[in-house]
């Protein structure tokens, strides 16, 4: 049974004000004013306050386009406005709006999973006790999985706190999230059903999986990410589709591992990004394409241009066109995971940091891509470069956010984005691959929380 979208919102509710029976939003109090023992009593309400999880994960991917693809040589603002132009310029401002909303939307996820997994003792049922824990551990390690590649040293925060708790002030080493990440995952991939067993749109197994081999390859550990990714790899709840475009355009489908769902035309369920991109006939827009993607877009590459740009401006993404009666109102899924990604970093696994390799595993992942939309594929015996593997994965998974970390992950970032930087007529310095840490959240430390360098 598909997990139901729009049960989200109603979630919020419930698992904020721990009644048995939703009351009338006139009746909130503020969520402050809330002790714990005004929260969850019983297994439905955490498994509402579970829900809830899901539903904060949509306002995270609601702008991330923003701190990633535009700060990466894949796309920009269609006329540099206003503090959009920040991102595309890798120049942002500790005080930029979607910078600390989308600080915000990270840290209301990891709240809500600390709150449910604070929350389990009323939960007497041990198997479902352990899904609800799976799956907060889950959402919280993609978070923080998030917000250290994007913020460097974060704040690490596992239990519930409250106004001016110091945990909230202190940035953790980059290895201790890492580990934080890691242990979460590995409860996750203990405790989280396959695919088949679980509603479509949770976390399951394969998820976890997955986002742990490219943790592992963040951190190095590029056996660690074989091993995972040949589990999915061999699995039977994921395939390619054969169609590129129905990637995009039949959601849920067998290649999609984790997304974040929306609904067309509801007015809590939608999102707006797909409206954002497409802007038809507005001076403004964002997300749009840049000439450097396209020049490096094979020509004969077709079966990707023609989802990769909107057919009516090219110089619009095309991966999000909305099927929506009200284009403000659309309900593209966003996907996180899916098993293309899987195949690329299994061939980054094998391949181990080094320059290239021979390995017929590694050059087999890289052509199960380049077959599925009809591209030359390297013949056996062939070498598989690194250089070569960061384009597949650049046309593959443009404008998924995936192409900044890309190249800080394998190595290029530095070169790469000081070479589009040059062209573009703007300055670049290696600290700016590093977000700034909102100046909203030093300014509510009084100082505690410290700013990364450059910024």
């Amino acid at each position: 049974m598909q997990f139901k979208k729009s049960i989200y919102k109603l979630a919020v509710v419930c698992s904020l004000i721990g009644f048995t029976a939703c009351q009338s939003q006139l009746e909130l109090k503020p969520i402050s004013a809330i002790g714990d023992n005004g929260f969850y009593s019983n297994t439905q309400e955490v498994e509402a306050a579970v829900f809830a999880i899901y539903d904060g994960l949509q306002n995270t991917v609601q702008r991330e386009f923003a701190l990633t693809e535009m700060r990466s040589d894949n796309t920009k603002t269609k006329n540099s406005e206003g503090e959009w132009a920040q991102f595309e310029h890798m120049n942002v401002s500790p005080t930029n709006g979607t910078l600390q909303d989308y600080w915000g939307d990270l840290y209301n996820v990891v709240f809500r999973a600390n709150k449910v997994m604070a929350s389990l003792d009323v939960v007497n049922d041990e198997p479902t006790k352990a899904l609800f824990e799976a799956e907060a551990r889950f959402s919280r390690a993609l978070m923080y999985f998030n917000l250290t590649r994007g913020f460097g040293e974060v704040p690490l925060v596992t239990q519930i706190i409250v106004p001016g708790d110091a945990v909230a002030s202190q940035r953790t080493p980059v290895n201790t999230v890492y580990g934080q990440i890691e242990e979460d995952l590995m409860f996750a991939i203990e405790h989280l059903p396959s695919r088949a067993n679980i509603e479509e749109g949770r976390a399951t197994k394969g998820a976890a999986q997955t986002l742990l081999a490219k943790v592992k390859l963040t951190t190095g550990d590029y056996s660690g990410a074989q091993t995972l990714l040949e589990t999915v790899i061999g699995s039977s709840d994921y395939t390619l589709v054969d169609a590129y475009s129905d990637v995009f355009y039949s959601e849920l489908n067998s290649e999609v591992i984790f997304a974040i769902q929306f609904l067309n035309d509801d007015a809590v369920e939608s999102q707006d990004f797909s409206y954002e991109f497409t802007k038809l006939g507005s001076t403004s827009g964002i997300n749009y394409v840049t000439d450097d993607f396209k020049a490096n877009v094979d020509v004969l590459d077709t079966e990707r241009i023609a989802v990769l740009y909107n057919p009516e401006d090219v110089k619009e993404n095309g991966k999000f066109l909305t099927a929506s009666s009200d284009n403000r109102l659309c309900g593209n899924d966003w996907i996180v995971l899916r098993l293309a990604d899987v195949y690329l970093m299994y061939a980054e696994a094998i391949m181990a940091g080094n320059a290239s390799t021979n390995d017929a595993n590694a050059v087999n992942a890289y052509n199960m891509i380049r077959s599925r939309v009809g591209l030359s594929t390297l013949t056996a015996g062939a070498t598989l470069t690194k250089d070569a593997l960061i384009l597949e994965r650049r046309v593959e998974l443009a404008f998924e956010n995936h192409r900044l970390y890309d190249l800080v992950r394998l190595g290029v970032a530095e070169e790469v984005m000081a070479d589009f930087a040059e062209d573009n007529g703007f300055p670049f310095n290696a600290t700016k691959l590093l977000l700034p840490i909102p100046q909203r959240e030093i300014d509510t430390s009084y100082g505690l929380l410290t700013q990364n360098p450059g910024y």
